[in-house]
């Protein structure tokens, strides 16, 4: 393998499905030919000393009175490239970081590849501008990746003349979810959160537009009435927290919601594990959609059936009736209801969906396989 250096500006233990990706993606690399740049977070060090690969950790930008603040990350990957002898590098995110790539390609001849998560594209081409210089930094590259064929087909829409350079490299759950905890262990944490006899309803996301919150408090009063014993679990922070909160306390749901914050990624697995079903009620915000939603990829590995919102990529992580159940709540948001409900009830049919959606993990969502699409570009 080359001696390949991963951009990032989302990474952990910042908590979130970017970062979740391009950890999982660096992981599988060979770790003696890796290295990771990331920003500076609080209690970096310590997740870093645990990682086998190398990371370098860097303040990106100048201070915003400067006119082009990422020329900082410039002269850091520069001295990186030297130092490291780097032979390709992975950019996540198509600008601003893909200046750098454009400019260290023209100077120094290292190639580059560009992973796009999704909003990267729908920025990147909101004006002329930052259209015109999207397109000098994917045509200088070796090829930009996406993580769902929605993606790829949204950003072919925009700039079509790019096909032959796309490819989908589909995110991985890490294999560990796979391996269910001791009874022992679930036991425990439905203890400490007094869900002896409940049916628990998981959603894990950043607490923003899009992810359909509002939508499944709404249903919540519905579903009650025909499922008393229900709680919902809410995992994740976001701008709509406080929001979203309110609103819970505006249907007096404060009794059936637990509000759990931030949980670190490693400590994940059990959550989905004690849960009888996933539900994010993902949908299209302001042009914005989902890329394809690790955290169904994740409950598909656990073996936990999934109601999810039509949102990008998010059929190809769950594909409807096989797998999970898929709803367009803008044309359909009265299945819902019926759907939860449902899925709750008819426990073999929800097991059966759980089990298919684990099989398509082990079959499909392995990153050996994966990256075997990046072979031409890395070995």
């Amino acid at each position: 393998m080359k001696k390949t250096l991963i951009i990032t500006l989302e990474y952990p233990p910042q908590i979130g499905g970017i970062a979740t990706y391009v950890h999982e993606m660096s992981d599988a690399f060979d770790p003696t030919q890796t290295v990771v740049y990331a920003p500076v977070i609080k209690d970096s060090k310590v997740w870093d000393e645990k990682m086998k690969y190398k990371i370098i950790r860097k303040n990106p930008l100048f201070p915003r009175f400067v006119l082009f603040r990422w020329t900082r990350l410039l002269f850091q990957i520069w001295r990186i490239v030297k130092k490291e002898q780097i032979e390709i590098i992975f950019i996540n995110h198509v600008l601003p970081v893909g200046y750098v790539g454009w400019i260290i390609k023209k100077l120094f001849k290292i190639p580059y590849l560009i992973i796009s998560h999704g909003t990267d594209v729908l920025m990147g081409t909101r004006n002329k501008w930052k259209t015109k210089m999207m397109r000098n930094v994917v045509g200088l590259s070796e090829q930009i990746v996406f993580n769902s064929e929605s993606l790829r087909r949204r950003f072919l829409e925009r700039l079509p003349e790019f096909e032959s350079k796309t490819t989908v490299l589909y995110p991985c759950p890490d294999s560990d979810f796979l391996i269910p905890p001791t009874q022992e262990e679930i036991k425990t944490l439905r203890r400490s959160l007094a869900l002896e006899g409940k049916k628990v309803i998981l959603s894990i996301a950043r607490l923003d537009e899009g992810k359909g919150f509002p939508h499944v408090v709404r249903a919540l009063p519905k579903i009650l009435e025909r499922e008393p014993h229900v709680v919902w679990l809410i995992i994740g922070d976001g701008p709509k927290r406080l929001q979203i909160m309110e609103d819970i306390q505006a249907h007096s749901l404060q009794n059936v919601v637990r509000y759990l914050g931030k949980i670190p990624h490693e400590q994940l697995k059990v959550y989905y594990y004690l849960a009888d079903l996933f539900v994010l009620l993902t949908h299209t915000d302001e042009g914005r959609e989902e890329g394809l939603g690790l955290v169904f990829l994740e409950a598909a590995a656990t073996g936990l059936p999934v109601v999810a919102g039509k949102s990008g990529g998010v059929e190809e992580g769950v594909l409807h009736t096989q797998t999970g159940i898929v709803i367009d709540i803008r044309r359909n948001a009265i299945a819902v209801v019926d759907s939860i409900v449902m899925m709750l009830q008819n426990k073999k049919y929800a097991t059966q969906l759980g089990k298919n959606a684990q099989e398509r993990i082990k079959r499909d969502f392995k990153w050996e396989d994966q990256l075997k699409k990046l072979d031409k570009w890395i070995r």
